[in-house]
């Protein structure tokens, strides 16, 4: 199975963010890629809200989303947008980090808001706040595509692997995870995460991510990865943005979980009493 992932510095403006995007789907249908997949916020970046307010939009007018849905529908690909700003329908007005699956007709055929918000205090002395102007989704998510059954996270879900085990227990062999990872936890955890996620779960790994430095002046890890269910790093693109076409062994799955058979294994346990 040939897949493209998308390594982007998004940007403020969600048109040219669109532009990189519509690009890269047209590439990876000439190609021959099944699916393509873009890393999260790929229609904006910018930790100036009260700026970025301004483009964030509800799905039905979101331009960078009718952009997209356009373009997989032309190029007849599945595209997996990693994640976009949302409004939602929260009294309190809170945006959604929303992960949108279109197929290759161009419809919407799953979404998922990021469960768990980014609410850190970095020893660089950056300081990330994602609750402030988000609320959290509720609901794991999987859906059929030409990969098979998908399970879908965001960045910062990477640290919680009880949502990997909710997913391959719903039958996902392959898990999203679209990210923009900050240097510092980039360089000490990301690669290690997403190789054992895919050791825990026995299962695809696909991280499209964020490099680089942004408009809005943050800094991104990069490192899109594809990792294989036994743990292999398949691809790495470094800290290169643009678009790498990778072809993937589906069978792996299979193989992997039957030489190791952790989703046959997992068993209900009592929790303690807490101290």
């Amino acid at each position: 199975m040939r897949i493209a992932l998308l390594q982007m510095t998004s940007g403020i403006d969600p048109l040219e963010n669109a532009d990189t995007l519509c690009k890269a789907v047209s590439g990876a249908a000439e190609q021959g890629a099944a699916m393509l997949f873009a890393p999260e916020m790929s229609g904006l970046i910018d930790r100036d809200r009260a700026r970025a307010a301004m483009h964030i939009h509800t799905e039905q007018q979101s331009p960078f989303l009718h952009a997209a849905a356009r373009a997989a529908h032309e190029n007849s690909l599945w595209v997996h947008l990693g994640s976009l700003p949302m409004r939602g329908d929260d009294a309190d007005g809170k945006w959604r980090n929303r992960s949108l699956v279109i197929d290759d007709t161009g419809e919407i055929r799953a979404r998922y808001d990021k469960i768990h918000l980014f609410d850190v205090d970095l020893p660089s002395g950056e300081s990330w706040r994602e609750s402030s102007a988000y609320a959290p989704g509720e609901n794991a998510v999987t859906l059929e595509t030409p990969l098979g059954t998908m399970g879908l996270t965001i960045c910062y879900d990477l640290r919680f692997s009880a949502l990997f085990d909710a997913l391959t227990s719903a039958g996902a062999s392959v898990i999203v995870v679209p990210s923009a990872f900050t240097v510092p936890t980039g360089e000490a955890h990301w690669h290690v995460l997403l190789r054992a996620r895919a050791i825990d779960h026995g299962c695809f790994i696909i991280a499209a991510a964020q490099c680089g430095t942004h408009s809005d002046g943050r800094q991104t890890y990069g490192h899109s990865l594809v990792v294989d269910p036994w743990g292999t790093i398949v691809f790495d693109s470094g800290m290169v943005a643009g678009l790498s076409v990778i072809d993937i062994d589906l069978t792996r799955v299979s193989e992997v979980r039957a030489r190791l058979p952790i989703t046959r294994h997992k068993r209900p346990f009592k929790v303690p009493e807490p101290a």
